[in-house]
């Protein structure tokens, strides 16, 4: 994880620094500057949709210091500047940093750059302890999207442009330095709220007013017609339903569907062909992603007492399938809208839903016998990295780099029908060899049962 965050910081950094010169090529007859103001407004709305997501919230035990003579006020302001260290305001700081340095060797004004950068630095905090406010609240992160959507497509529809209205506006914060005091006064407002909200809420009895919770049932016979599968394929989507981790993964999955906008909209990736077929994987097994790569750690709380009794083994890696291959056809129908891009866009996608289906199931589920540590389903999903071990991120290889490389290769060889075909035979090969394939992989899981029992015993951190 300390490799994969320095990773990201080095990325930015680079990112930072080649942004003028990419903003430059891409809009010649205007100022960078200009540029990435008109952009500003999207940036504030997708940090703080991701960050709802992704950033974890400060946590303290204050009940020992109730008894003690440190001030509440301490306390409040304690957490907040914990939650201002996040490595999430840091991120900016590596994109924004290098930026600026590469505008005052192009002979930007120092005073205004340096002015502009505590401006951003200052948002960034803004939508920090916003995030802090509205956390948990998902009427404002449905709003927060459909703000997003709305505004994306009235600007590619052409019918009101949101970046030209909203550009003079951060880019005031660059040329006229004494604005840079709004989003500092804006910071300083928002820090207050958060802190009288906290100070409010520090006294022991906060915590123990009791929840009260409507119990819902749902009917999920249907499932018997599976035969000895049916009671793991009902056991798993109870466990979808009724917790919020796996919940949340059948919601971020959906709204991944609208990922592709990203590439088939924007002029520069419109020519990069292998980039759609990236788009097409991970759109029609985002599911496949981020559910199976952690099976069977979803079950870890219980995984010792279903491998003690008579389960067969194979029984229960064919339910996750069968889970998974719907998750994939489904996903695949969401994208048939993406024919209004051209007959190439359903071709593409309908090759990496086979090569999902065929290919990238298979591969998920013997990854998954790697998997020992535990999963607790009753904890927050945000910023929760409870299962995450190096894995995960070794399992990104063969589910989605190879098979990039392989559409390339057959891409610009021969052409993109040849691509489609390739990657659609191979999960036909890989339907025909489903059963030899999940017999190999239920002796590795044999193999490596008694190392994840014992795994899955040890309380995640």
């Amino acid at each position: 994880m300390g490799f994969f965050g320095v990773y990201m910081l080095l990325s930015l950094a680079g990112l930072g620094t080649g942004m003028y010169f990419i903003l430059k090529e891409i809009f010649p007859d205007q100022s960078p500057m200009w540029s990435i103001s008109q952009y500003f407004i999207y940036w504030i709305l997708i940090e703080l949709f991701l960050r709802y997501f992704m950033q974890k919230l400060p946590v303290m035990d204050i009940k020992p210091f109730l008894t003690t003579p440190v001030k509440k006020s301490t306390i409040a302001h304690y957490i907040l500047g914990r939650s201002a260290a996040s490595i999430y305001n840091l991120l900016t700081v590596f994109f924004v940093v290098p930026f600026a340095i590469v505008l005052l060797f192009n002979d930007y004004p120092i005073l205004n750059v340096l002015l502009w950068v505590v401006a951003v630095m200052a948002i960034v905090l803004c939508i920090n302890y916003v995030n802090l406010l509205i956390n948990k609240n998902e009427k404002v992160l449905i709003g927060i999207a459909s703000i997003l959507a709305i505004g994306y497509g009235l600007d590619y529809f052409d019918v009101f442009s949101v970046k030209e209205f909203f550009a003079p506006v951060f880019h005031a914060l660059y040329a006229y330095p004494a604005t840079v005091l709004i989003p500092i006064a804006l910071a300083v407002g928002i820090y207050y709220v958060n802190y009288r909200f906290l100070k409010d809420k520090i006294y022991l009895d906060a915590t123990l007013k009791a929840k009260r919770v409507e119990a819902n049932t749902s009917d999920l016979t249907w499932t018997k017609r599976f035969g000895e599968m049916g009671s793991f394929l009902q056991l798993d989507l109870k466990m979808i339903w009724r917790n919020k981790r796996t919940k949340s993964q059948v919601f971020i999955s959906l709204l991944f569907v609208f990922y592709g906008l990203l590439f088939y909209t924007v002029d520069v990736y419109s020519s990069m062909v292998p980039m759609k077929a990236f788009v097409g994987v991970f759109m029609t097994g985002i599911f496949l992603s981020n559910f199976g790569q952690f099976i069977p750690a979803w079950d870890s709380s219980y995984y010792s007492m279903m491998m003690s009794q008579n389960i067969p083994m194979r029984k229960y890696l064919e339910s996750k399938v069968i889970l998974i291959t719907v998750s994939v056809v489904f996903m695949f129908l969401l994208t048939i809208p993406y024919v209004y891009f051209g007959w190439e866009a359903l071709a593409i996608n309908f090759g990496c839903a086979m090569y999902n289906l065929g290919v990238n199931i298979p591969v998920i589920l013997y990854f998954g016998s790697f998997n020992k540590k535990r999963i607790e389903l009753d904890q927050s999903p945000f910023g929760n990295m409870q299962g995450t071990s190096a894995t995960q991120f070794l399992i990104m290889l063969p589910v989605l780099v190879v098979p990039i490389v392989l559409f390339s290769i057959f891409y610009y060889v021969f052409n993109l029908q040849v691509a489609v075909i390739a990657l659609s035979v191979l999960g036909v090969i890989g339907f025909a060899m489903k059963n030899y394939l999940l017999n190999l992989i239920t002796e590795q899981y044999k193999r490596k049962k008694y190392g994840m029992i014992a795994g899955f015993k040890e309380k995640a951190s």
